[in-house]
């Protein structure tokens, strides 16, 4: 399972917490304030009750006391039933038993023996309030308290707590998206200036003042990117340095080999061979010293202007002597763009001369566009790349299935690693695939180059 994004973590923490102390704060209130209103109800009924009592008490004070007609004269509204136990019988303004089997018998044993009492009882699903209080030896008078509003005030009660915790639930998952936002600002603004450096862009750089906390990692951050510019400038420079300085020695070498091999004639068979090799070395080795040196230049970004494509790719072909009908432009796609000529020249060349010498030879040069960006497609004939090495081909001094070789082959390793570089100059990359009618397909996005 993915590793959920800080982001999400500390909302999920802030959302979590907010809930946690919003739940208890409301199952805090919920029990104070249900004790606070039974209390508040208990104390209500108990007085109700004693004075309802006094009443019973002064009707059956008389020679012929009218038990229910005294109890119906109670003003107990709709919410109390008065029961009163005179003599071993129970009396009561309506004939529901109901309301005698609410009575417990332990309270009816606690009120007989002359203690008034009060419990909480649920009968038939309801919960009731009984107090029970003593008139004499033979009589004792309870009242059945419904406890029925008190209850639906609860259940709203819960209710309005329960979605006043979700709703801070929320705001707390709301603010900790608010506040990680903008406190992952700073990484955001490292991590741009990172992908900027990767892709080529050195000048890119963070702003010390614009985080005090964050100043010392700023500071640290753009002393590190000049460290590292500094450093690769150095080894461009030193690639440049060393390669311009071979170049006299080995023009010098190459002149003395073309005076060998032009008096071949006049050498013994081992001697013209090893002219031969000489020769064949030399002018390999002047080639990876070019090589070099565009290497070193192709760190910088590249200089667009509007280029003929069409026409560089079918000049790329003709010095190869391939011809120019390899070269397919799409219905929808200009012939000019707007790319660094050099730089796209030498993609052409070295993606034809890759296909001419590992690729059984070029099937096709597609220009297309995806979007605003132009594609150049080199298509070939040969046994394609395997899955593992295409990645591994576009290092440099990599030559094909021999993906951690060197020194292998007539080429130099360097020719689809530059073609790598120039398309990141560009703000591109380039990627090989499979050939649909079989070969490998070469395929370089130039971002930004196409109306």
């Amino acid at each position: 399972m993915r590793r959920l994004g800080l982001r999400t973590r500390v909302t999920a923490a802030f959302a979590v917490g907010a809930l946690l102390l919003s739940a208890s704060m409301a199952l805090v209130s919920y029990e104070l304030t249900r004790r606070s209103l039974l209390d508040e109800r208990e104390r209500t009924a108990l007085r109700a009750a004693y004075f309802d009592a006094t009443v019973v008490r002064a009707g059956l004070d008389t020679d012929t006391p009218d038990v229910v007609e005294v109890l119906r004269s109670l003003d107990t509204g709709g919410s109390r039933r008065p029961v009163l136990h005179l003599n071993g019988e129970w009396y009561a303004r309506t004939a529901d038993p109901s309301t005698t089997a609410a009575i417990p018998v332990e309270l009816r044993q606690v009120v007989a023996a002359g203690e008034p009492a009060v419990q909480r009882v649920r009968v038939d699903g309801q919960s009731v309030l009984v107090v029970g209080v003593p008139l004499s030896s033979s009589a004792t008078y309870f009242e059945v308290n419904s406890l029925r509003e008190l209850e639906q005030t609860f259940q709203v009660l819960a209710l309005a707590l329960t979605t006043v915790a979700i709703m801070v639930a929320g705001s707390g998952a709301a603010l900790g998206w608010y506040a990680t936002r903008h406190g992952l600002r700073p990484l955001t603004a490292v991590a741009d200036a990172a992908e900027k450096i990767a892709a080529g862009d050195f000048t890119a750089r963070l702003d010390p003042a614009t985080d005090p906390d964050l100043t010392r990692l700023s500071s640290s951050f753009n002393q590190m990117v000049d460290q590292l510019v500094r450093r690769i400038e150095r080894d461009r420079r030193f690639a440049a340095d060393v390669s311009h300085e071979l170049r006299s020695p080995l023009q010098t070498l190459a002149a003395a080999a073309s005076v060998l091999a032009r008096r071949r004639e006049h050498q013994d068979e081992r001697t013209a061979i090893a002219a031969g090799l000489v020769a064949d070395e030399i002018d390999r080795f002047q080639r990876l010293v070019n090589d070099l040196i565009d290497l070193a230049r192709s760190d910088q970004p590249a200089h667009r202007g509007p280029v003929d494509v069409v026409g560089l790719a079918r000049d790329a072909c003709r010095t190869l002597d391939l011809p120019t009908t390899l070269v397919h432009l799409a219905p929808d796609v200009p012939a000019t763009w707007l790319v660094e000529r050099r730089r796209v020249a030498q993609v052409l060349a070295n993606l034809l001369d890759n296909a001419v010498t590992y690729g059984g030879g070029p099937a096709g040069v597609r220009l297309g566009r995806d979007g605003s960006a132009g594609v150049i497609e080199v298509e070939d004939d040969g046994p394609g790349v395997p899955v593992e090495d295409r990645e591994a081909i576009f290092d440099r001094f990599v030559r094909g299935r021999a993906a951690h070789t060197r020194g292998t082959g007539d080429g130099t390793g360097l020719g689809l690693a530059l073609v790598a570089q120039h398309a990141a100059a560009h703000a591109g990359n380039v990627t090989v695939g499979d050939r649909p009618g079989g070969g490998a397909c070469f395929r370089v996005i130039l971002p930004e180059s196409l109306p």
